[in-house]
């Protein structure tokens, strides 16, 4: 691939950036790939050296912040007329109660996903509390001459004890798992708002 082409596909890809970022990122990607060419290497190699577009297109949308993406995408390319003002007002019951019910729909498909985490590391913390208490109280019994239930109570303690210790494993990779999704949710959402430009 020659550098032309790498840029035109970045340029392609990045297409909904507002035009300032956009440029900044094609100049600098422009400039790297000149300066792997001064330093030897042919048009080719120093294409591919940079790596894929659809790679460095991810993370330049991961690093760009969802608030200017949107504003990007909602500020009008052309000028609005009165009538069109007259409708988004007398609209507006009802499109923005669709929207704010929307919002608040996923919000709270979001914040329930995060409940769960909450809650497991909620039981972590109920198990593992739960096994220094029975193997003290299995002892005390013991010492109080209750040996079989102090014997059980210790034995509960290990379990717990046990448990909690396979329980933190799962704890951290679910809570790992969630920040992902997250993280490749937020980057969905970026996309959308990116998404390629519709060609005149």
């Amino acid at each position: 691939m020659t550098k032309r082409d790498f840029l035109m596909e970045l340029e392609k890809k990045l297409s909904g950036l507002p035009k300032s970022d956009l440029e900044e990122h094609l100049n600098f990607y422009g400039e790297m790939l000149d300066d792997r060419m001064e330093e030897g290497l042919s048009e080719e190699e120093a294409v591919a050296a940079v790596g894929s577009t659809d790679d460095i297109a991810a993370q330049i949308i991961r690093d760009i912040p969802l608030t200017r993406l949107a504003k990007e995408k909602i500020k009008p390319k052309r000028r609005i007329r009165a009538w069109e003002i007259v409708l988004l007002i007398l609209g507006s019951p009802i499109w923005l109660s669709l929207a704010v019910a929307a919002f608040v729909v996923i919000l709270s498909l979001y914040a329930v996903i995060w409940s769960l985490i909450v809650a497991l590391w909620s039981v972590f913390a109920a198990i593992t509390a739960c096994a220094p208490y029975g193997v003290g109280n299995g002892i005390l019994h013991c010492m109080q001459g209750n040996g079989m239930s102090g014997i059980a109570l210790v034995g509960a303690g290990f379990i717990c004890a046990g448990l909690a210790i396979f329980l933190f494993f799962g704890c951290v990779a679910a809570t790992k798992g969630m920040a992902k999704l997250t993280g490749k949710i937020a980057l969905g959402i970026k996309i959308c708002f990116v998404g390629k430009e519709k060609e005149a």
